[in-house]
C-alpha cells in the first residue's frame, strides 16, 4: 500500500522529502481529478489532503469514504494552519474513547 499527498506545493514537497508521492493542486477541479486518479490505483492505501483542498471536494471525499474501504482519506492542516472551528484528531479520539489525552510529561 502506498501513501499519496494531494495539496499545495509546499506540503507536497515536504511529503516528498519523507518518501511520499504527491500531486500539487491549485483548484478544486484539479484536486477532484487527482483524487479520482489516485483512488483508482490498486496500491493506493492512504490519501493525505490539506483541509483547504478537501473543503473544495467534500462531496467526492464523502462518496469515497462511504462506498470504499480504501483509500483512507486523511485531512491535515496546510501551511496556513488548521481551519478555525474544526475539531482536531486528538478531540475526535477523546470523544470516541471518553478519556482526555494529556501531552504533559509526568514528574
Amino acid at each position: 500500500m502506498k501513501f499519496y499527498c494531494i495539496a499545495d506545493e509546499d506540503t507536497v514537497r515536504g511529503f516528498r522529502l519523507a518518501g511520499v508521492d504527491g500531486r500539487v493542486v491549485t483548484s478544486a477541479p484539479q484536486a477532484a481529478t487527482a483524487v479520482a486518479a489516485l483512488a483508482a490505483q490498486p496500491d493506493c492505501g492512504i490519501l493525505i489532503l490539506t483541509e483547504k483542498v478537501a473543503a473544495g471536494i467534500r462531496p467526492q471525499l464523502a462518496q469515497i469514504r462511504l462506498e470504499r474501504s480504501r483509500p483512507l482519506v486523511i485531512e491535515i492542516p496546510g501551511p496556513e494552519g488548521p481551519v478555525p472551528g474544526r475539531r482536531s484528531l486528538r478531540q475526535f479520539v477523546e470523544e470516541a474513547v471518553g478519556v482526555r489525552i494529556s501531552l504533559e510529561k509526568g514528574p
